[in-house]
Formats: C-alpha cells, sequence, structure tokens
C-alpha cells in the first residue's frame, strides 16, 4: 500500500557525512529495467491467479544466479504465493536481515489507462505501468542488488532474506503465514520495508527536501455494529426501532474521540516539522513534540485530517444495511465501522471502547484476524545506514521519523515481533504519486538510483567486502 503523507519536513534525525560511492554499473541498471518490465507484464491484481507466475520468474533469475535451491522457497496460499529467497552469509554479524516487499498490484482497467497498465512504457523520463510505484519497482531494485551481490562474491557478515509477499493489496494472509507459519524461513533480528518511508522532491525544483523512515504504522481492524429488534407491520411503529437504535450508537461514536496518544516515530516527526509548517498547525506541532499528549495542541492537530490519525486511534462508519422490507419494522440494523489502531494499543481494547460508547443494546463484533502492531525501537545501526545510503546520492538532506497512518505487511511482521523499518529508495514529487490510480508511473531517475540506495544499505549493514 503506497501511500505518503507529502508535507513539509525538516531536522536531522542522525547525522552521518555524505558519502561517496560509485553509481551501479550499466549492466545491474540494465537488468533491473529488464526484471521490471518482466513483472510489471504480469497481472498480478486479485483474482487472476498470476502472483505465483512472477514468483517463479523470481525464483528462476535467482536459480540462475547460482543461489541454492534450498534457500529458494516459493510458499503458495490459494490463488497467490509468497517468495523468500536466503543470500546466506557468514554469521558473525548475527541474526538475518528480512528485506519486505508485495508482488501483488491493484486492479486496473486497461480501457480507463491512456496507456497499457501491464508493459513497462518509459517516456518522458518516466516509468508507466501498473506497480512501478506500489511495489514492483522495489521488488525490481531489491532482486537486481542481490544478483549484483551475487555476482561479486559479496559475503555478508549475516544472513539477507527475501519475503516478497502475494496479498497485500487485499488480506494480508501471506505475510501472517510468513511471520507465524513459516518463521523458520523469515525469522530476522529486523526487516527493513520497500513499502514505506522514502524521499519527497520539491515540486517546483525537483531538490530533495527530507527523507523518512518509517518505524511504525497503524493497523486496520474493521467492526459490525448490529440492532436487533422483534420487529413487526409497520403500521405499528414501536419506540425500539433497531434503526434508530443504531443511528443513536453511530451519533455516540461520531462525538467520541479516542484517548490522545504518541510515541519517539510522531514526537520525531512533529519535531522535525514544526519549523517549516506555518500557522498554528506549526506551533501545536511543536508545542506537542515539547510537552507530549498537550490537550490544546491535539486539539489543533485533530482538526487537521491528515494529523489526526497520527495522534489517537481513528474509528468511522464506512457501511450501512437496515431492514427487510419497506412495510416491515427493521428487525435489524447493522453498521461497519473501520479503524485505525495507533501502534501499541489492542483490537481487544478497541473493540471495549467501541462497546462502551455505543451502549450494551448494540452488538459489536471484530470482521476477520486483525493485529496490533507495535511501533518499532529507534535502533542507531538502521538509522545511521539509511543515512549513509540516502545521503550517498542525496548529501545533506535530513532523515525525518515517521509514522504511517495507513498499514502495510510491514504491521504484520511487528505484530509478529520482527522490528520493522519503511525504507523505500524513491525520492518522489507529489504530482508522481499515482499509486492505486490511473497511469501509476516512476521517474526513471528516481528508480536507477534506488540500486544505489539498497546496494549501500545493505553493504552497510552487512558488513562490507
Amino acid at each position: 500500500m503506497r501511500m505518503r503523507l507529502l508535507g513539509s519536513m525538516a531536522a536531522l534525525v542522525c547525522g552521518l557525512a555524505a558519502t561517496a560511492h560509485a553509481a551501479a554499473p550499466d549492466n545491474v541498471r540494465a537488468d533491473a529495467r529488464v526484471i521490471l518490465d518482466k513483472i510489471v507484464s504480469i497481472p498480478s491484481s486479485a483474482g487472476l491467479g498470476q502472483v505465483p507466475a512472477v514468483a517463479m520468474y523470481l525464483a528462476d533469475r535467482f536459480r540462475a544466479a547460482g543461489f541454492p535451491e534450498d534457500d529458494i522457497h516459493i510458499l503458495p496460499s490459494g490463488e497467490t504465493a509468497s517468495l523468500v529467497v536466503r543470500y546466506r552469509g557468514n554469521g558473525k554479524g548475527g541474526k538475518p536481515i528480512l528485506l519486505l516487499a508485495h508482488m501483488d498490484v491493484v486492479t486496473a482497467k486497461p480501457e480507463d489507462w491512456e496507456r497499457d497498465p501491464f508493459k513497462l512504457i518509459e517516456e518522458n523520463g518516466y516509468f508507466f505501468g501498473r506497480g512501478t510505484m506500489d511495489i514492483k519497482g522495489e521488488i525490481a531494485l531489491i532482486a537486481a542488488t542481490f544478483l549484483r551481490l551475487k555476482a561479486e562474491d559479496f559475503v555478508p557478515t549475516r544472513d539477507l532474506i527475501i519475503a516478497f509477499t502475494g496479498d497485500e493489496e487485499t488480506q494480508m494472509d501471506t505475510a501472517r503465514e510468513l511471520a507465524t507459519k513459516y518463521r523458520a524461513l523469515t525469522d530476522a533480528e529486523f526487516a527493513l520495508n520497500g513499502d514505506g518511508g522514502g524521499g519527497s522532491l520539491d515540486s517546483s525544483t525537483g531538490k530533495p527536501q527530507y527523507y523518512k523512515v518509517q518505524g511504525a504504522e497503524k493497523s486496520y481492524a474493521s467492526f459490525t455494529l448490529t440492532a436487533h429488534n422483534p420487529g413487526g407491520h409497520s403500521s405499528q411503529p414501536r419506540p425500539d426501532n433497531a434503526i434508530y437504535e443504531l443511528a443513536d450508537a453511530l451519533k455516540a461514536l461520531q462525538g467520541y474521540s479516542f484517548p490522545v496518544m504518541w510515541n519517539d516515530w510522531t514526537l520525531g516527526s512533529f519535531k522535525a516539522s514544526a519549523p517549516v509548517t506555518p500557522g498554528e498547525l506549526g506551533e501545536a506541532m511543536a508545542k506537542f513534540a515539547a510537552h507530549p499528549g498537550d490537550a490544546g495542541a491535539a486539539a489543533i492537530l485533530a482538526k487537521t485530517p491528515a494529523m489526526i490519525g497520527r495522534t489517537r486511534t481513528t474509528c468511522v462508519a464506512t457501511l450501512l444495511t437496515g431492514g427487510h422490507a419497506d412495510n416491515a419494522l427493521p428487525q435489524s440494523a447493522t453498521a461497519t465501522v473501520n479503524c485505525r489502531i495507533f501502534p501499541g494499543t489492542s483490537v481487544a481494547e478497541v473493540r471495549d471502547s467501541l462497546q462502551q460508547v455505543v451502549g450494551d443494546r448494540i452488538e459489536v463484533q471484530v470482521l476477520g484476524e486483525p493485529h496490533s502492531s507495535p511501533p518499532s525501537p529507534m535502533r542507531s545501526d538502521v538509522l545511521a545506514a539509511v543515512t549513509k545510503a540516502v545521503r550517498a546520492g542525496h548529501p545533506g538532506v535530513p532523515i525525518v521519523p515517521d509514522m504511517a497512518p495507513y498499514a502495510t505487511d510491514g504491521s504484520i511482521f511487528r505484530g509478529a515481533g520482527i522490528p520493522t523499518y519503511g525504507v523505500s529508495s524513491l525520492f518522489m514529487q507529489e504530482k508522481d504519486e499515482f499509486a492505486h490510480g490511473l497511469n501509476e508511473r516512476v521517474p526513471v531517475a528516481a528508480f536507477y538510483a534506488g540500486l544505489d540506495h539498497w546496494y549501500v544499505l545493505l553493504t552497510t549493514l552487512a558488513g562490507t567486502k
């Protein structure tokens, strides 16, 4: 789920001098493009059963590069699949590092696009195609970096493990399986998620503004609120109407605010954003960062839709059904409520809060099997490596902590005890953000720069040659 909130950011979270490096060789750049071309051509959206084809193509590339068969795993899951590839190290650096991305994409209707969404097209400095940004571009970059390191006979100080999932855009079942059922294949000290974080470019100048490291994200859960009633003939109304009772419950929910919360990632983000955010919003950010939980600052932040989710759990009604005939009193009325849960808060706690708000006459049930996702610790080694990788291509750019108000596969692994950090290689302008939309694209220059990002990041965290 590639969605980034683009706002003004500044300040250094960690300081490292820019590091000179050689750009990826031409053959590596060409290989990355070949991989991207192939996987974009495979329409791996839900219902088409094509994710395994992406996994098989990538697996073949790793086999041809010399990765042992025992270290390549395609794991079927219904119509989809996940791919796990282990790059063996010497073990001197500790437990493995997990690399996350997802092979599935959202649906694209060719008739709605200006170009074929399942054909990689280079035009006017962009790669067009479904998944170029979300997130097959990062898959191609990570895969090409693995192949480059293998060709260079690089021996990591710890195992590097690719975990490409197959249904992030829908159920995230493959991520759950990798984090639990197949934990022996994916267990790691921490994970680097290509589907989070990333850099921002000024919309007018194209110059880099900041880079966000995502260390926390909200989890996702939906609940049903149901009012029950014996019903009857509509000619004989009764005061305890199921629709009216549900309406009262929804109005109560509308007026309820979950408690203000914070963590190191939100405070760091507010501190960094405040100096360059004008007006009372910037003042509120600074005040909240200095005095976490300040009620006045929280109220100002809550007035901005992009900010409210960064200080608390939010729940909102999204679907509504009720009654069974126009001449009958309703026997039931149900609303679906979607909640974005602040890191560290359990699903059970949110359900209990909803029950208290709507009252005992309303039945509250959770849909599916949602999960909680705690924030990751601010690891100095990860932040230092990210800073080195980012500043190798963008000297002096501010590194900013971030908590995402949406959920990716990373939330699953955090919930399973593997700290996860969003470290996308891409620097983008807001005008180029077309993830999930028509004519999805990624700048060609940003794509190739991503090769250097992943190379520096992995060689820094897993030793040097």
